[in-house]
């Protein structure tokens, strides 16, 4: 059985959106500064793949075929997640560290960082089935190219 094989790059899932509650515009501002030159700080080194916030609203869609689809994840919540950093990292113990250093853990937000790997686990596990699915996706789609040509 293989081992997972990351790709060096990490998720923070950054939770806690609002975290800014209760601050002064002055405590804010200097917060805000902090957060500031530490993402800059991470783009000068070349750790940043990509971020953003995320949005309120949302659904989460589970069951067979889908066909529960609720409101959340619920915003007011503090385990919501309020936004990702995709990171390059040599290795999870950095990526830990970067997180360890984001200025607003102070005001209540935590980071949950996770690595991105370069195959799905499931697809490891079952190699020989996950060939077959990609040659019949391949025949499916050559024959939906036949009957629209």
């Amino acid at each position: 059985m293989k081992t997972e094989t990351t790709t060096g790059e990490y998720m923070l899932l950054f939770r806690g959106p609002h975290w800014d509650r209760g601050l002064s515009q002055q405590e804010l501002q200097a917060a805000m500064d902090k957060v500031m030159a530490w993402f800059e700080g991470l783009n000068q080194r070349g750790k940043t793949k990509a971020a953003h916030p995320l949005g309120a609203q949302g659904r989460i869609i589970s069951g067979t075929n889908g066909q529960l689809v609720v409101d959340g994840p619920f915003a007011e919540s503090k385990e919501a997640v309020g936004g990702y950093l995709m990171l390059q990292a040599d290795n999870l113990n950095e990526a830990v560290e970067i997180a360890r250093s984001m200025p607003t853990l102070k005001y209540g937000i935590s980071v949950e960082v996770r690595p991105i790997l370069a195959e799905c686990p499931i697809f490891q596990r079952h190699p020989d089935l996950v060939q077959r699915a990609r040659e019949r996706a391949v025949q499916a789609d050559q024959i939906w190219i036949a009957a629209a040509a």
